[in-house]
């Protein structure tokens, strides 16, 4: 159990933050016009980031400084950033290693110049590695990986990138203080897993919807992968399933640049509490937090964080096969075997009755989630004082055509376990800035424009 003992308590009433929460929630929730923010926010790709706008609004309008603001699903960190800019007591959960290793980064405090110095010297320490040292990088690339990881890198990394990762984060690895290794490897994960230059043979990774692409050239056009031997030279340059691999040592130095521009300065404040957890099982006291501003996973699966995340977290050192365990404990994760179906409430069982209607094995993943979401949503209630709030921000799934109503689900459970539910505000998505796997043009047909070109933002009052 964590002790937040030392943490400030919460002067605030009931009715009046029903009132408030009210009021927040019935004013603009889109922030298309607003800026990104702090720079550390910009640290590594990560699909579907509320604005930090978002959770900013409501923790200076809920909280004192000094009180605590928990993100139990913590994902890339905005809440615990935010919270931490604001003075307050961030706490951050997550069973993401790569989301948890964000988190951290972010919210860290370094000297920039300090950061890149180390950046380059792993970057050169590596490129010594592949020059003069092959027969130690041979070893260290035979023990690294069993089978099945070998042939997923061997599946999505040609062989040049995959000797420059390997020495990469040898080097990296080496580094002893650890919040500087972390750095360097959110700048060696953002190499891999990019909107554009990632040094894998997948496309869209960044929108965790990888696929490999026919042909990988070199930026002077030296075929570096070909799935098909018979194209002629021409033939694959001119194929959309071609792809330009950039050397994975410049592409390192390129990101660590950058990361190291948005790095937050030294402070004296107290750093935030970011470790891994389970939503459902939150190891706080009860009825000591003051705010909790979270995003849940979109029912369904929809995000697959993990199909993405596995590309950078397997160089570092985790098996596939754990990888593809751990996924199974994600909030509605397509695995059912083990899963206890607690009833819902009428309006949910409804929709997970409409939907196993159509398709009875979907109907069942639903209700999981709907069963796993009202253990996060029990858990929330015990931690917060009386008094506090929850805000979540969900977007609603269609599955089998059927629409899951995530937010009117997630409030009627809400409700059935004693929350206040004051008001659900709508958020209209900035198409061209959301960084989710839509197409550029609206197309109502498409089940997966339905379902992410809006956002709920609910608010539950203890």
């Amino acid at each position: 159990m964590i002790p937040v003992a030392a943490f400030s308590p919460s002067d605030t009433a009931s009715a009046p933050v029903t009132a408030r929460l009210a009021d927040l929630l019935a004013h603009d929730l889109d922030f298309h016009d607003a800026g990104d923010g702090c720079p550390a926010h910009a640290i590594h790709s990560f699909p579907a980031k509320f604005p930090p706008q978002l959770p900013q609004k409501f923790i200076h309008a809920l909280t004192q400084p000094g009180q605590v603001v928990l993100d139990p699903m913590a994902g890339s960190g905005t809440t615990p950033l935010e919270a931490f800019l604001a003075g307050r007591r961030a706490i951050g959960f997550d069973i993401d290693p790569l989301a948890l290793l964000l988190s951290q980064v972010k919210t860290t405090p370094l000297p920039a110049e300090t950061a890149q110095h180390a950046g380059m010297e792993a970057a050169a320490r590596a490129q010594h590695v592949l020059r003069r040292c092959p027969d130690d990088l041979a070893r260290f690339y035979a023990c690294r990986w069993n089978e099945k990881s070998r042939r997923f890198i061997d599946y999505w990394f040609a062989p040049p990138t995959q000797l420059e990762l390997a020495a990469l984060i040898q080097e990296i690895e080496a580094v002893a203080a650890p919040a500087m290794r972390a750095f360097l490897l959110a700048a060696f994960s953002a190499t891999i897993i990019a909107r554009s230059r990632g040094v894998s043979l997948a496309v869209d990774l960044a929108h965790t919807r990888p696929h490999r692409v026919q042909t990988a050239l070199s930026p002077a056009g030296k075929l570096l992968f070909s799935s098909d031997a018979s194209a002629n030279g021409a033939a694959r340059a001119a194929s959309h399933q071609t792809k330009v691999i950039y050397p994975a040592l410049a592409e390192f130095r390129r990101r660590v640049q950058a990361q190291a521009r948005a790095l937050l300065p030294p402070s004296a404040a107290p750093a935030p509490l970011l470790s891994f957890g389970n939503a459902q099982a939150l190891p706080l006291p009860a009825s000591s937090v003051d705010l909790i501003v979270t995003s849940p996973p979109y029912a369904g699966n929809a995000i697959d964080y993990m199909r993405a995340h596995k590309f950078s977290l397997v160089w570092m050192g985790y098996a596939i096969e754990r990888l593809g365990q751990q996924r199974k404990q994600y909030i509605g994760d397509e695995s059912l075997p083990g899963i206890l179906f607690a009833e819902m409430p009428p309006y949910t069982a409804g929709i997970i009755a409409a939907v196993a209607q159509c398709d009875a094995r979907k109907g069942q993943i639903l209700h999981r989630y709907y069963a796993e979401m009202t253990h996060v949503l029990q858990e929330m209630r015990r931690v917060l004082r009386p008094g506090a709030a929850a805000i979540l921000v969900v977007g609603s799934a269609v599955m089998r055509g059927q629409d899951t109503e995530t937010h009117r689900c997630l409030a009627e459970i809400g409700e059935t376990l004693g929350f206040t539910v004051p008001d659900i505000g709508l958020r209209r998505l900035a198409r061209n800035r959301r960084m989710m796997p839509a197409a550029n043009h609206h197309n109502p047909d498409s089940a997966i424009q339905r379902r992410m070109h809006e956002e709920y933002v609910i608010g539950l009052c203890k």
